[in-house]
């Protein structure tokens, strides 16, 4: 054992006794992750917990592509066997990005009937990894022995929730969206009224005019009715056989016991510690600063076309450029301009230098630049993107270009726009005001619900009894129903009773002039 092993393990063991001699409880937390950005967010949260002694065991497969079992000595990972490759997911996942970079150039319904296949797709592949998993009978006897206190998982791939069931342990979600809002909605009961919460990836805002609340309305009905994020049919028939009575996916979605949404989220001070040349090239700015340039960790190449005039914009300002970016070197490349195949983006992002940050508009990295304070120049791709950008440029603290038609003085005005007007400054300043001002860090949060549930070994007494209504009761469609049904009967009453007042009087008259 190297010495390196020797310190991990005396850490650990130093926490766990720490843990066992203080007033609090250790847990063991099993965590059903999802892939990207989403890892990433997660993974935050799983070495807090480790640091705080508790026990990580992350669930996984040889078909995952950031999450990496070489690159964490504090978390442990059970692999289960799968047929899915990582090639082959890898491979369709950056097909999936590309139809939907290029569906979202159409309308919302173009847009969403195009990707509906992939989508499908998507559903059967993590239906295969989830059937690999809770079919092997030796994994899941070893995960039922192992006693785990608290399944932590990301809605987006399914299975958690059945992992829980079938451990009869507590669930706790991380979420940031879902199309539609469909897992919230129904999954989770959470309220979503349309005539001010936009439908995600619409790009409304939450003031709209009269036709907008139309447009968003007929986008609800449509989502709620006829998209379909899963193939809800055969989920639904598998988790039924799986635990041996009817039903359904978003039946046993609704068990959680805990949603942690991923909105308005921030993490704790980073520690500015990069690398000496990357440090050296920072500095080396001088007043003029730099420009931070990347589109998240699922794209990190472009075609060459478009490399070369984004390149040929960043040679013409006198900000020094940081570029996440593993394509060819372009020919138009300045010496402004350096290329990175990795960047500590949150650490970058704090660094003073920091005048401006063109992203793809990733909730993450949305999030980061307004913790910071650094004004955006938004190039969105896919997915949220498109909507997260429309609400920062609503809010005055970003530009929006598009990536298949951005020319080179399209992005250095859009630059100059950002850094040289004190309007796009001040309103992300606004912003990240807003995001500092909470009497608790969103990470110590997290953390202090994951703990409140194994605690507690659950957190039923907070789940909402909207999860016992049916849907015309959700909807208070009886009491509408029954009101009405008061007020025909008392219209009627009345009706009735003014009719056999006026053939009584009209009686009464008739009969008086007869005598």
């Amino acid at each position: 054992m190297n010495k390196m092993s020797l310190k991990w393990l005396s850490l650990l063991l130093l926490l766990q006794l720490t843990c066992y001699f203080s007033s609090g409880r250790c847990g063991k937390v099993l965590v059903w992750p999802m892939e990207y950005s989403h890892w990433i967010n997660m993974k935050i949260i799983l070495e807090e917990l480790v640091s705080r002694g508790h026990e990580v065991t992350v669930l996984t497969s040889p078909a995952a592509v950031v999450v990496d079992v070489n690159k964490s000595s504090t978390i442990k990972f059970e692999i289960f066997p799968t047929s899915i490759t990582k090639d082959y997911f890898d491979n369709f996942v950056k097909q999936f990005i590309e139809k939907w970079r290029h569906a979202t150039k159409d309308s919302l319904w173009t847009h969403l009937l195009k990707i509906q296949n992939f989508f499908w797709k998507f559903s059967d592949i993590a239906l295969k990894l989830c059937k690999d998993a809770i079919l092997n009978k030796k994994f899941m006897t070893k995960l039922q022995e192992s006693r785990f206190d608290v399944v932590l998982a990301d809605p987006v791939i399914p299975c958690g929730e059945l992992v829980a069931e079938i451990l009869n342990i507590p669930l706790v979600y991380s979420l940031r969206f879902s199309p539609g809002y469909s897992i919230e909605k129904f999954g989770g009961k959470l309220p979503f009224p349309p005539s001010y919460v936009p439908v995600v990836m619409s790009e409304l805002s939450d003031h709209m005019t009269f036709t907008e609340r139309v447009k968003n309305m007929l986008y609800v009905v449509f989502l709620d009715f006829w998209f379909q994020t899963f193939n809800e049919k055969k989920w639904n028939q598998f988790y039924s056989e799986a635990l041996g009575r009817p039903t359904t996916l978003f039946e046993t979605m609704g068990k959680a016991d805990m949603w942690l949404i991923r909105n308005y989220w921030d993490f704790d001070f980073p520690q500015i510690l990069l690398l000496q040349e990357m440090e050296e090239f920072v500095q080396s700015a001088g007043e003029h600063g730099i420009v931070l340039f990347t589109l998240g960790s699922m794209i990190s190449n472009m075609t060459e076309e478009r490399a070369n005039t984004i390149a040929s914009a960043f040679a013409q300002i006198p900000q020094k450029v940081l570029w996440k970016y593993e394509g060819k070197k372009p020919d138009t490349l300045g010496p402004n301009t350096r290329l990175y195949k990795w960047i500590p983006q949150n650490d970058l992002l704090g660094h003073p230098q920091t005048k401006a940050f063109i992203t793809h508009g990733g909730a993450n990295g949305i999030f980061e630049a307004i913790y910071h304070g650094v004004p955006m120049v938004g190039i969105p791709l896919f997915a949220d993107q498109p909507d997260n950008i429309a609400h920062m440029t609503v809010k005055g603290a970003a530009v929006r270009l598009d990536l298949d038609t951005v020319s080179r003085t399209d992005l250095v005005n859009a630059l100059k726009q950002v850094i040289n007007n004190p309007f796009y400054k001040e309103n992300v300043m606004r912003l990240s005001t807003i995001q500092h001002d909470q009497p608790v860090k969103p990470l110590d949060r997290a953390v202090f619900w994951i703990e409140f549930v194994m605690r507690h070994k659950g957190a039923k007494h907070l789940r909402p009894a909207a999860h016992d209504l049916t849907w015309y009761q959700y909807h208070s469609l009886d009491v509408i129903g029954f009101l009405l049904a008061c007020v025909a009967t008392a219209a009627f009453a009345l009706t009735r009773g003014c009719l056999f007042c006026c053939r009584k009087l009209a009686n009464a008259g008739k009969k008086a002039k007869r005598e």
